[in-house]
């Protein structure tokens, strides 16, 4: 399971509406490369595809995941940082045995 902040939450449909989608979500997985070994990928659909885990959080804001991404991400918090300095999504992974300093590259 993947859970989402209302932060995020909010920032994904803010988002969406900016990019004139009004159905869908965002999709969230994990590939190989980055400083640590994985890294995370993010992308605007219109729909989950075949095989997806869809994860709903405040808002009806929707998160879809690929089988292979969910193994590294299960028990992830996503959540959205509005600081000055590292505005962005960051995920708080239970998962991640080593990070990077830039938060967008992993070790499992």
């Amino acid at each position: 399971m993947i859970q989402i902040s209302e932060t995020a939450a909010h920032k994904i449909r803010t988002l969406m509406t900016k990019q004139g989608i009004a159905e869908g979500g965002l999709r969230v997985g994990v590939k190989g490369g980055g400083c640590s070994g994985l890294s995370y990928t993010f992308g605007w659909e219109k729909q989950a595809r075949m095989g997806d885990e869809v994860f709903e959080g405040p808002e009806g804001a929707k998160l879809f995941v690929d089988k292979k991404s969910l193994l590294y991400l299960n028990g992830t918090v996503l959540d959205y940082d509005t600081s000055l300095i590292s505005k962005g999504f960051v995920f708080n992974n239970p998962n991640a045995k080593t990070t990077c300093g830039c938060g967008s590259s992993f070790g499992a």
